[in-house]
Formats: structure tokens, sequence, C-alpha cells
């Protein structure tokens, strides 16, 4: 199994501003977490909103700690609003059920930590997420 070392961290992230700024998205949060939910790495690009720290690192905590992308959470709150509520609830608000929040995966499948993102679209920021992820030789999991 490959850990996630803070360069790896960095380089994800430093991918994600790259893709970012090539496709003119508004200023990115990247956030980076190991696989135990801890900050790794962060990064506000300037004229980010201050909020977007928090509800990045809601995206990849979400998804490191239910096993599933932030977009499937997505899913599941559409499904059942309920349980989300419930999940939400019971993990003090630290859940954004919305598309960002990516998987961080090795060559076997062990789960390495996630990247989560705000400052776009959703679908613009996982969209980030996955490129920063691939190119440092990891599998993203959506």
């Amino acid at each position: 199994m490959n850990n996630l070392t803070l360069l790896n961290a960095n380089q994800i992230i430093n991918h994600v501003i790259e893709v970012a700024r090539e496709l003119n998205l508004a200023p990115l949060t990247v956030v980076v977490l190991d696989a135990s939910g801890h900050l790794k790495a962060m990064q506000r690009e300037d004229g980010a909103s201050m909020i977007r720290q928090q509800i990045a690192t809601a995206k990849a905590w979400g998804a490191v700690n239910m096993g599933v992308s932030s977009r499937n959470l997505a899913v599941v709150a559409e499904q059942r609003p309920d349980f989300m509520n419930a999940l939400i609830t019971i993990a003090d608000g630290k859940i954004m059920p919305v598309p960002g929040g990516v998987l961080i995966r090795d060559a076997d499948n062990n789960l390495l930590g996630a990247v989560g993102i705000s400052g776009d679209k959703s679908d613009q920021d996982e969209r980030c997420a996955i490129a920063g992820i691939e190119a440092v030789g990891f599998f993203a999991s959506i």
C-alpha cells in the first residue's frame, strides 16, 4: 500500500490549481485529507471566500469517512433525505453531500485519503480533484 505523503498532497493541490487556471474557474480552495480524515494539506487561492475551506473539508471528510465520493453522498441525500440529515447531525455538520469530494486510492484500491474542493460549480470542483489525484499517479474514486 502506498502512503499519502505531504509531497503527494501538495502535488495534488498544485495540479488542481493549474487545471483550474487553464479552465478559468473561480478561485478554489483545495483540501487533502489522509485516510483517517486528518488534514494533510490545504490551499486557498487569492479571491476564494473564507467559508470555502469548511465546504471543501466537509466534502472530503464525508467522502473519506463514508468510503464514497461526495457525489455518491448527494445521491443518498436525494434518495434518503432523512438518513442524510441524521448523518450530517451525527457528524456535527462535517459532511457536504455535493460533488467535489473525491477519494484517493492506490493501485490495490486501498483508501489513502480524499480531496475536497470548493469554489466553482460542484462538477468543476470534482473534475479538478480527479485531475489532481490522477496527475500524482493515484486513482480517483467517484
